[in-house]
């Protein structure tokens, strides 16, 4: 509030800086210089169809989700079904962002259930992610995680969702567990209009109508049971 000349302290109760066992994320203010600073490095171009990934960002998110969403007979593989396009499109936007985020600290260790506090954006969090994942990856295996064969990568991830890949810097379970893999789950199921579910495709396998589910009568008469038109879902564009 405008009364305070700095940010009230939060209280241990509302926030959580990571996991337990995980190392801290140091938060120092920059030294005093009368020298000028260096200019800032050139930003690594984004790849032409994505609006925030760095090359490498966009490498590593298309291995995973397409070890995590291998082409099947139900679906093709999780870059053609546009999961990736989803997470680049997310982190770009508000949500990324950190829009409506609380950024001013104190960082205060708190209960799991307030959930993972840091003082970065989501989008930040995937950038730094990403970094220290490849950094583990080069360290196990001697190659970043875009370059590992389907068995080995799969490997990866699942010890980096158990917990037993983590990273000074970062804390790499939680990243995984708390960002990357809600945003994989939310890219499978949206509407297409957000970028992931091309075609409907996992509406139409799991037998979601889309839209029309949110007809309250609908879904009580046909709770368990096929719903009719399952097979041709509509998306919001299709009601535009």
């Amino acid at each position: 509030m405008s009364e305070y000349p700095t940010p009230p302290k939060r209280r241990h109760f509302l926030i959580k800086a990571i996991a337990i066992g995980a190392t801290p994320l140091a938060v120092s203010a920059a030294p005093v210089t009368t020298t000028p600073a260096p200019a800032p490095a050139a930003m690594p171009p984004v790849p032409a169809g994505y609006s925030c990934f760095s090359p490498d960002e966009a490498a590593f998110v298309e291995t995973m989700v397409n070890i995590m969403c291998p082409a099947d007979s139900y679906t093709p593989n999780g870059v053609d079904c546009g999961l990736a396009v989803f997470i680049d499109r997310q982190l770009a936007g508000a949500f990324g962002q950190g829009a409506g985020r609380y950024m001013s600290g104190p960082w205060e260790p708190a209960i799991p259930q307030a959930g993972l506090q840091l003082p970065m954006t989501p989008q930040q969090f995937f950038s730094a992610g990403v970094v220290a994942a490849n950094r583990q990856c080069q360290a196990r295996h001697g190659k970043p995680f875009d370059q590992l064969d389907p068995a080995t990568a799969d490997g990866f991830l699942q010890a980096l969702h158990a917990g037993r890949v983590t990273d000074a810097a970062l804390p790499l379970p939680d990243w995984f567990k708390q960002l990357m893999y809600p945003l994989f789950e939310q890219a499978c199921f949206a509407d297409p209009m957000y970028g992931g579910n091309n075609g409907k495709v996992f509406w139409k396998m799991i037998g979601y109508p889309g839209l029309p589910a949110t007809h309250t009568l609908d879904m009580v008469a046909y709770r368990g049971k096929p719903y009719p038109g399952a097979k041709d879902p509509k998306s919001i564009a299709d009601f535009s």
